[in-house]
């Protein structure tokens, strides 16, 4: 299929002034950018007049490996412009595989998933998506498939089998290493165990992606510990989805971004995603060693610990149950709440906030998903601001309808810096915002043929209208696609036509 996108103002992903002219693809690459008076002949044509040519949008940071294999056409992401995700975040990813029911529980995807294979390569053999998929292996998973969901340092083997497993996901082409460290098991680890994977990693030439131990007032500490670790292994950072969470907190961002660029002796990125709310599962707020051997809802179902684990909620400053809102969660007695906070259940009830986060837990598997309105917007711009950082969304939705009231990044981060952030208040140009999500994204992964324009790179593209794009998404109404993205081209291959998906399944696992 020979493609020539013309009448366009190209945004080569550099970050340099968009320029006229037309762009050639041919054999699912980029095979000439012309000039806008020389003609193209034997081509179809895509009119891109009024538009900006970009190349397609990589995100950084994703939980897409949980959620592409059922729902392969990845319509939020193609209406947003997204043509790779970079998934295995946060500590987790759905291989390797020993122990199943552990896995599958920890990562509180319980849908419709086979499971059913063990390693990278299975999985991949598994998918066929309409966008690329960008696997690294997770902590929380290598630990479990080496020595359970036990509280506790690993013996010398069940280390030594991590770095085994770490080394055959790195050889069957995972890009990168990631550690969850608020997330039992991964919580359990110490900074020596961190670091050991973290330089196995980085001799299989993976990227070091990390949730840090600390979001809060421990912030900068949790920074240092993932300094450390890489500077001591020799591996390339990513800070995942940067932030300063919960009130007392507002404001320490600027202290931590001003630590960050003192550090020049590591390869150091970070990424952001444009809200003031996070996403993550309820069980984070309960304190760590209620967790351990994956026994929760034994421990709810004991009056003693039940209390013990009550009291520690009653003494967490973070859970402000005002701001938690429930996302989503499997069948059960809560049912009906989902978009209510904590708060509004506990009323509803007449308990008290701790009473009924464990009633929530309990009746529906300790599988909840909770948004978190716990950042301010002074401290969300900071980080856009900057310009190391790179856009992402953190989102695992792939789906245009769907159960549930799921966090809006998933449907509008990219369109959001475009058109609220860059457009409507000017933190940057369209250039440098495609830059984000395009050229520093791609090179944070080493990735040398995707994220720009020019010829012999892979034709990932996307056209979109700078003076309409805009995310529709919001916290009471999440299911709503963005718009302002015209076409979108995976490999060379229509995804995106006129705003609709085509239905091709043009993606690839990418090494």
């Amino acid at each position: 299929m020979r493609l020539a996108l013309t009448g366009g103002l190209i945004a080569d992903g550099t970050g340099s002034e968009p320029t006229p002219g037309t762009v050639l693809v041919e054999g699912g690459r980029i095979s000439a950018v012309l000039p806008p008076a020389e003609p193209v002949s034997e081509a179809e044509v895509i009119d891109a007049t009024g538009n900006i040519v970009a190349p397609g949008f990589a995100d950084l940071h994703s939980h897409a490996d949980f959620s592409l294999g059922t729902s392969p056409g990845a319509e939020s992401q193609l209406a947003q412009g997204v043509t790779t995700l970079v998934a295995g975040n946060c500590g987790w990813s759905p291989f390797p595989v020993t122990d199943l029911e552990p896995l599958r529980a920890g990562t509180a995807f319980l849908g419709a998933q086979k499971w059913s294979w063990t390693d990278l390569s299975g999985f991949a053999a598994t998918l066929e998506p309409a966008v690329n998929l960008a696997l690294q292996v997770g902590h929380c998973t290598l630990r479990i498939a080496a020595m359970g969901t036990a509280q506790r340092a690993p013996s010398p083997d069940e280390l030594l089998l991590m770095q085994d497993l770490l080394r055959a996901a790195a050889d069957q082409g995972a890009v990168g290493f990631s550690t969850g460290l608020i997330y039992a098991p991964g919580t359990y680890a110490s900074p020596e165990e961190v670091a050991a994977l973290v330089t196995t990693a980085a001799e299989c030439g993976l990227l070091y992606s990390t949730h840090i131990r600390n979001e809060g007032a421990g912030l900068l500490t949790a920074l240092d510990e993932a300094i450390t670790a890489a500077r001591s292994g020799g591996a390339r950072l990513e800070l995942s989805h940067l932030k300063a969470v919960g009130p007392s907190n507002h404001g320490l961002i600027t202290t931590a971004l001003e630590h960050l660029d003192q550090v020049d002796d590591v390869d150091l990125g970070w990424d952001a995603y444009p809200y003031t709310a996070t996403n993550t599962t309820l069980t984070t707020r309960l304190p760590a060693w209620s967790l351990a051997g994956g026994a929760l809802l034994d421990r709810l179902a004991d009056p003693a610990e039940r209390a013990r684990i009550a009291e520690a909620l009653r003494t967490d400053v973070l859970l402000s149950p005002d701001t938690v809102v429930i996302a989503s969660l499997p069948p059960g007695r809560y049912d009906d709440c989902r978009g209510m906070s904590l708060t509004e259940i506990a009323r509803r009830d007449g308990v008290d906030a701790a009473e009924i986060v464990l009633r929530i837990l309990e009746c529906h598997q300790a599988a909840v998903s909770v948004i978190n309105h716990a950042m301010r917007e002074e401290d969300v711009t900071a980080v856009l601001e900057h310009p190391r950082t790179a856009i992402a969304s953190d989102g695992w939705i792939m789906d245009a309808t769907g159960p549930g009231h799921p966090h809006p990044r998933n449907f509008g981060t990219f369109p959001r810096v475009l058109g609220h952030y860059g457009r409507d208040r000017g933190l940057f140009t369209p250039a440098e915002a495609i830059r984000r999500m395009t050229s520093l994204p791609a090179s944070r992964l080493g990735l040398t043929d995707r994220g720009v324009i020019r010829r012999g790179a892979i034709a990932d593209l996307v056209v979109l209208d700078p003076a309409r794009i805009a995310d529709k998404s919001t916290y009471d109404d999440p299911w709503q696609l963005s718009i302002g993205v015209e076409h979108v081209l995976v490999a060379g291959r229509p995804a995106l036509t006129a705003g609709k998906p085509t239905g091709r399944r043009s993606g690839q696992v990418i090494a």
